[in-house]
């Protein structure tokens, strides 16, 4: 019993860093969004910056219909590996997974906005 209790501490503090520095972009700030296979998605962003998520799955429907964000009202945040979309004629949902390391203007200058898990600004 013992063991099986350190084992699940052990991979709970693990798994924490993993939530806690992910990647979010604000929805307001995507100039454009495509995906041409289906399991990869890139973000045109408003400062230049460019963006390419490797959504979990394959979502097949993404490369030929739009889509629609799933938010929580008021909220605009959109981040890797929890944040679900719907395509918009087939209705399928596909799930965010980790973005690659920014390209373009924002990557030569800053580093992307990292969010917590309580979806709260980490530092730097």
């Amino acid at each position: 019993m013992k063991k099986i209790v350190m084992a699940l501490a052990a991979l709970v503090c693990a798994t924490a860093p993993a939530l806690a520095d992910r990647i979010c972009i604000d929805s307001r700030n995507v100039v454009s969004s495509k995906s041409d296979d289906g399991k990869t998605m890139v973000f045109k962003m408003r400062d230049g910056t460019t963006l390419v998520n490797h959504l979990q799955g394959v979502c097949p429907d993404l490369k030929f219909n739009g889509f629609a964000w799933d938010l929580r009202s008021g909220d605009t945040k959109v981040c890797e590996n929890t944040q679900s979309l719907k395509v918009l004629r087939s209705l399928q949902i596909c799930t965010l997974g980790k973005f690659d390391p920014p390209v373009g203007k924002q990557a030569m200058s800053d580093k992307p906005v990292v969010w917590d898990a309580n979806r709260q600004q980490m530092p730097h």
